[in-house]
């Protein structure tokens, strides 16, 4: 029995190992505030994106992977959105408690009241304010080098707080890249423009309005949807690994073509039963056996 353990602990070691495992926070702190708030969360504020500020699905996008500079390593940039006026790049945040700077740091502290104790915890983590407007300029970078150039001032990087437990200080409050819960509803409506400002902006030249013209934003969207994110592996058991899908020995694909790849063995009872009379038995299957994997989710900007 134990060795059977151990084998099938091998095995899924192997199959993890086809991945690099997507770190889901920038700090082992961070990783850990509710994880499940930020779950439930989410689809629903994908909904009213979509519905308040009017646009269309394609000009939405979700979960980005933007080279750096040195194009050595990818971050993930929660949501992107292109308008006329410009790009913007924004992070997500479930966070519940009081927000606050130190230093280079920002401290989350979370009060947990009980009947006999009031329990505070103190989580520092690196400054997002810092890492979203790093990724932004990634990504300003990345479609200059795809042969779309525009201006730096044309992206803005923003920060939501999405939980209505989330209270940042006096001097966080001051600071326009970041959107509190009782501020978001306004932030997606002012993206929404009316029949007025979509002639003027026809009419236009870009270079006069400032805006992005419709030829420009175009390219954008052809450069986004090449982007990526993460790849989405759906195991049999129901669990699901993000990471890097790194291939199959047995497959030859072109990603830039390929959404979703999927794998199944083909068995018959008539086969099965021939097999085990003439006493076969039947052999484990590692992770190099791609067979073993029921789903293959490839890397997809679309929310």
């Amino acid at each position: 029995m134990n060795q059977e353990t151990s084998a099938i602990n091998s095995k899924m070691l192997q199959i993890g190992s086809l991945f690099t495992q997507l770190q889901l926070c920038s700090s082992a702190s961070e990783k850990a505030q509710d994880k499940t708030s930020n779950q439930t969360m989410w689809p629903d504020f994908l909904q009213n994106v979509i519905k308040l500020t009017g646009l269309r699905k394609e000009d939405v996008y979700c979960n980005l992977r933007v080279p750096d500079q040195f194009q050595k390593a990818k971050d993930d940039i929660n949501l992107i959105i292109l308008t006329g006026q410009g790009i913007v790049c924004i992070d997500v945040k479930p966070w519940r408690g009081t927000v606050s700077t130190h230093n280079q740091n920002w401290h989350v502290q979370v009060k947990e009241e009980g009947q006999n104790f009031t329990n505070t915890c103190i989580e520092q983590i690196e400054d997002p304010l810092k890492a979203i407007t790093t990724k932004t300029a990634n990504l300003h970078s990345h479609l200059k080098r795809s042969g779309v150039s525009l201006r730096q001032s044309l992206f803005f990087p923003r920060i939501i707080f999405l939980s209505p437990d989330c209270e940042l200080d006096t001097e966080l409050k001051k600071r326009k890249e970041l959107v509190s819960h009782s501020q978001i509803d306004d932030f997606l409506r002012s993206f929404k423009h009316g029949y007025v400002t979509w002639i003027t902006d026809a009419l236009t030249p870009s270079w006069i309005s400032g805006h992005l013209s419709y030829r420009q934003m175009e390219s954008v969207r052809e450069v986004l949807r090449k982007v990526g994110t993460w790849d989405v592996m759906q195991l049999h058991c129901g669990e699901q690994l993000k990471g890097d899908y790194q291939g199959c020995q047995y497959i030859a694909l072109n990603r830039q073509d390929t959404e979703t790849l999927e794998f199944s063995r083909v068995k018959t009872l008539s086969a099965d039963s021939l097999w085990a009379l003439l006493g076969h038995a039947p052999q484990p299957i590692t992770a190099d056996d791609c067979p073993s994997l029921s789903l293959v989710l490839l890397e997809g900007s679309s929310c």
